[in-house]
């Protein structure tokens, strides 16, 4: 293996590690008092802050932000939007769904995707599709059927979780359709960073003005002097860790090993939330749902490796914003 494409696989690795992380920081969070929707006003403030100023300290990514086509804005603008649907679904189930299992949960979507592609976006061949779905499915009905009755989270936090799940895939498919699926995929392949830069940073603007907006509205306790100093630290680990950092490693990641191969490699991000749940909360899945896990993964890998697979999974990585 040469040396760019090691440091490629590094640094999706750590993308997914940051992208996993997400949960775990929003815990301190909400034992702070602070809920989901003020949470997320602050990861998307922290991570479009952050996405705006690595973009216009850089020339070339000034350039290819003048360059943006205003289909290009309009488009971006929707996309970020529409992702207060999975985020917030997602940040929400995590007030009562523990991380491990809501990670598993919410990793159906690419086996999700892989179905939806077969009718609306670039199709897998044969029968891979339906057979990854199968098996992702028997691991959701594993992971789900293996919670202690003892312990169990509420229905309406599972059903946020799956929300999440089902919002993202769809958020995939109208993506690589509303943006251009095989234009972005060439620039990614290519190394035309910059652009994809400006597209994220349309995105997180627009899902972080939708969230302040809606907490403003609704009276959330959400401007600086209202949040407890106990919470900043997991709002600045969501913000920074979970967002900027996890998206920009991913495409210094995706421009060194490409962005199918990137996005099959991220499939260890819940195998990075489960083990440092572990870790740090004590929070253990039970084996029955550690092979519901197995099983989900098996289904994504399935998924992203058929002869034309993998291409709207990639897309959606290369534009994704947060995960959950």
């Amino acid at each position: 293996m040469d040396r760019r494409r090691a440091t490629g696989i590094a640094f999706v690795l750590v993308s997914a590690a940051a992208f996993g992380s997400g949960s775990l920081f929003a815990q301190p969070v909400y034992a702070a008092g602070v809920d989901w929707l003020t949470l997320s006003a602050w990861r998307f403030l922290f991570g479009a802050g952050l996405t705006w100023a690595f973009l216009l300290i850089s020339a070339e990514r000034r350039r290819a932000l003048r360059s943006q086509h205003r289909r290009a804005i309009v488009a971006g603008l929707l996309l970020g939007v529409m992702y207060v649907g999975n985020s917030g679904t997602y940040y929400a189930s995590l007030e009562t769904v523990s991380p491990s299992l809501a990670a598993l949960v919410v990793y159906l979507y690419p086996a999700i995707v892989a179905v939806l592609s077969i009718r609306f976006a670039h199709r897998l061949q044969g029968r891979r599709a339906w057979i990854a779905l199968g098996i992702a499915l028997i691991g959701v009905v594993l992971a789900v059927g293996g919670i202690d009755p003892n312990d169990a989270p509420p229905v309406s936090g599972l059903a946020l979780a799956f929300a999440s799940c089902f919002i993202y895939a769809v958020w995939v498919i109208l993506a690589a359709r509303i943006s251009g699926e095989r234009r972005e995929t060439v620039a990614a392949a290519s190394g035309q960073s910059g652009s994809a830069t400006a597209t994220v940073a349309i995105i997180m603007t627009a899902t972080a003005t939708v969230y302040w907006v809606a907490a403003l509205l609704t009276g959330r306790p959400v401007l600086p002097g209202q949040i407890p100093a106990a919470a900043w630290l997991g709002l600045v680990g969501v913000g920074v860790g979970a967002t900027f950092i996890a998206i920009q490693t991913f495409y210094a990641g995706a421009l060194r090993v490409g962005a199918a191969d990137a996005s099959l490699i991220s499939t260890a991000e819940p195998i990075w939330t489960i083990a440092l749940a572990a870790i740090l909360f004590s929070v253990a899945l039970t084996p029955v749902q550690l092979v519901g896990g197995a099983f989900i993964l098996a289904g994504v890998v399935i998924a992203q490796t058929g002869p034309a697979g993998g291409r709207t999974p990639a897309l959606e990585q290369e534009l994704r914003v947060a995960d959950e």
